[in-house]
């Protein structure tokens, strides 16, 4: 797992070609790699050090979803309409050490590319759902959560419970 300040993370990735077979076989170690990280919703292929538009969701186990479309991977994914933006407590594994408020809307439709197909879809998702895709989509930018932040007064430790 690539942790910031790494380059990689801070560095838009490239859009990829979702029918090349190194494109599948990254989108199925993404899925793999989220699967055995635990408290885990989502991973982009820079975390793990590749600098493509690619990235994994699955938040169907979380208690703050409602709109779930299970696991699934998007290529060059983007948001297409957002609206009800609302302030929310997010973490990743690349900033493991800190949490921070961000505001992100918490309904949302976007579109991108099926690895394997290349098959476009659009689709519309909203509260837990709609914040991991963003968090997604701006790794593939090159943003983290820390970009988004309302400041440093909106950072905060990690907790850690036993």
């Amino acid at each position: 797992m690539v942790r910031a300040p790494a380059g990689v993370l801070s560095t838009r990735g490239e859009d990829v070609d979702p029918t090349d077979p190194e494109v599948v076989q990254l989108a199925a170690d993404l899925v793999a790699t989220m699967r055995v990280s635990p408290g885990c919703v989502g991973l982009a292929a820079n975390q793990v050090g590749v600098g493509m538009r690619v990235f994994c969701v699955d938040v169907s186990e979380h208690p703050k979803t409602r709109t779930q479309h299970g696991t699934f991977v998007l290529c060059n994914a983007e948001v297409v309409a957002s609206s009800r933006n609302e302030k929310a407590r997010e973490g990743c594994m690349s900033v493991p050490d800190f949490t921070g408020d961000v505001k992100r809307a918490s309904r949302l439709t976007v579109r991108g590319e099926l690895p394997g197909t290349g098959e476009v879809v659009v689709f519309d998702t909203d509260a837990f759902e709609a914040r991991a895709l963003q968090h997604e989509i701006d790794h593939t930018d090159g943003f983290l959560f820390l970009d988004r932040a309302a400041g440093a007064h909106a950072i905060y430790p990690r907790q850690t419970y036993l």
